[in-house]
């Protein structure tokens, strides 16, 4: 196992769960993203994976909302998590001020699905090494 699954691992470990398949690749690969995305411009912040443990402790995140893990967000009041409550987990949107699951927006089935909503950024999930383009 290389150093990256170990930390991936262990992450996954901590929270009690493994990560999807597209997400393992993300992280082993790209690692982290922190960009505006056409078209809208909106900003997308997807967490590197040394920082997720601290983020998701310093937020008490798997407080008011179990089975989630924060990966990212947009920089301000919304985070990008996904709901480990279900047997696939899909990406939701959970506002930064929210008490519990009953604020949480659906987002994405996956974080390719999420990224495929904006081409232009170039990434290409086909690839070993997926880089913008």
């Amino acid at each position: 196992m290389s150093s990256n699954e170990d930390q991936i691992a262990q992450v996954e470990h901590h929270f009690g769960v493994r990560f999807p398949q597209d997400y393992r690749d993300f992280l082993g690969t790209t690692g982290s993203l922190s960009q505006f995305v056409p078209p809208a411009d909106d900003f997308l912040v997807i967490d590197a994976l040394d920082e997720l443990i601290g983020i998701n402790d310093a937020g008490e995140f798997q407080k008011r909302f179990p089975g989630a893990v924060v990966i990212g967000g947009d920089g301000s009041r919304e985070l990008l998590a996904y709901d480990f409550r279900q047997d696939t987990p899909p990406l939701v949107t959970l506002d930064v001020s929210a008490e519990d699951w009953s604020s949480a927006i659906h987002q994405a089935a996956s974080l390719s699905a999420l990224l495929d909503q904006f081409p232009q950024t170039g990434w290409k999930w086909d690839d070993t090494d997926p880089v913008p383009s």
